[in-house]
């Protein structure tokens, strides 16, 4: 004899997604509809609504139009740019600009502040990255578990295919593009304390080199020098590097004081005291985070 369940049980059915709204719904009494009001809403006129699909569509629209009204409203309040009464204008972005350069050593401002001033935001933002490729690993890896015969046929399959048909203009334009792709991400890297550029932005023109090369030449000829411990080994030696450059700020406060890190002279290579180490690091984990979502979603491994 099946267990009857109160309208609370349903409710918590359907969030946990085991039975649709309105299947539970209709499982209730409607003595307990009236009891439960409080807990469990009525969408009736929702339910309504969907059986008719021009009202339905209606409604959508308005919903989207009241959205966007808000978000218009929203954006006429905002100061205009680079106005003078603009909150963004203030005495932090004065400091940046004053003594970035004496502080940071760093041409860039914007390399100068997200490395030195906000580094450990960025060291936050790094970890994001590579904690979000693991999630998407965890879901999308195969192993025995989730190993599906049909779908590793159709990619074998695939690259039987590829082979065959031989994508010479492919071939050739990542034989020849994708060694200049990367060359030219690796610079951005290097000059990110310099120039325009640096370790977020380089590190997505390396990784669409190596994407290019996985195009023309296929999965398996990546996974003879990259795979999924070169994934790991780059992003975990990459992250305490960069914990370690910058846990002095830990021991010498804000303005670093006690410690002395050489600066160099401004404008040249060897230059901003630890940001270009740290461009490399964040470049490399870049770098490693967008091949591997690339390969993961295409072949569900790395």
């Amino acid at each position: 004899m099946k267990e009857k369940k109160n309208a609370l049980q349903k409710l918590k059915q359907w969030i946990d997604g085991e039975i649709t709204f309105f299947d539970a719904e209709e499982s209730i009494s409607r003595q307990q509809k009236k009891q439960q009001t409080f807990c469990f809403p009525k969408f009736s006129r929702l339910k309504k609504a969907q059986t008719s699909p021009a009202a339905y569509r209606l409604f959508c629209m308005g919903v989207a139009a009241i959205i966007i009204l808000a978000l218009l409203a929203v954006v006429n309040e905002l100061p205009l740019f680079g106005a003078a009464e603009d909150p963004t204008n203030n005495e932090v972005v004065e400091r940046y600009i004053e003594s970035g350069i004496e502080e940071t050593g760093a041409i860039n401002f914007v390399a100068g502040m997200i490395l030195d001033y906000r580094a450990f935001d960025t060291f936050g933002e790094s970890n994001v990255l590579f904690l979000a490729v693991i999630c998407v690993v965890m879901l999308l890896q195969k192993d025995e578990k989730n190993y599906n015969a049909l779908e590793e046929r159709e990619i074998q399959e695939d690259e039987l295919f590829d082979k065959k048909s031989g994508k010479v203009l492919i071939r050739c334009a990542g034989k020849y593009l994708s060694p200049l792709v990367m060359l030219y991400g690796i610079y951005v890297i290097l000059n990110g304390h310099l120039s325009p550029g640096g370790g977020f932005s380089g590190g997505s023109i390396v990784g669409a080199g190596l994407i290019l090369y996985s195009v023309a030449y296929g999965h398996k000829k990546m996974q003879t020098f990259f795979t999924m411990k070169t994934f790991t080994i780059i992003n975990v030696t990459c992250l305490l590097v960069y914990c370690a450059c910058k846990s002095y700020s830990f021991f010498t406060g804000a303005n670093h004081v006690g410690a002395s890190v050489p600066k160099g002279i401004p404008g040249m290579i060897l230059s901003s005291g630890f940001i270009l180490p740290l461009n490399i690091c964040v470049g490399m984990i870049v770098t490693c985070t967008m091949y591997g979502f690339y390969s993961l979603f295409t072949k569900g491994e790395i």
